[in-house]
């Protein structure tokens, strides 16, 4: 599951830059939201932890709460990247507000950096 849930998180990634790049700022932060999410998902299924549900609030507290505080196996910077990301998310999905292109290049940029981050440590600990 864990191999699956980094393949979705790389094509999201793939999606969120493509979208970026044609200036589609609301697609792009809602998949690199997503990316993100799936690439945290994959990181807790390496460990072991598994939801029937993938809730985002569980997730996201699963994976600062354990992988983050308790274990460090990932930098604590990553600690508020997917509660910081899923407003903008919402912004996307639910506001009559557009994102603006600042906006969508950070949510970008953070869900690059989380996806390889994790992706790295799971292949270092040849978890894939």
């Amino acid at each position: 599951m864990k191999k699956e849930f980094l393949q979705k998180a790389e094509e999201n990634l793939k999606i969120a830059q493509m979208s970026f790049d044609t200036k589609c700022y609301n697609a792009c932060a809602n998949r690199a939201y997503y990316a993100a999410f799936q690439a945290a998902i994959a990181a807790l299924t390496a460990q072991g932890l598994q939801k029937g549900k993938n809730d985002h609030k569980w997730v996201q507290a699963e994976f600062n709460r354990r992988l983050i505080i308790r274990k460090k196996i990932y930098p604590s910077g990553l600690k508020t990247y997917l509660s910081d990301m899923q407003p903008v998310r919402n912004i996307a999905d639910y506001s009559e507000e557009n994102v603006s292109r600042k906006l969508a290049r950070k949510q970008l940029s953070r869900a690059s950096e989380m996806v390889r981050i994790i992706e790295k440590e799971l292949k270092d600990e040849d978890k894939l």
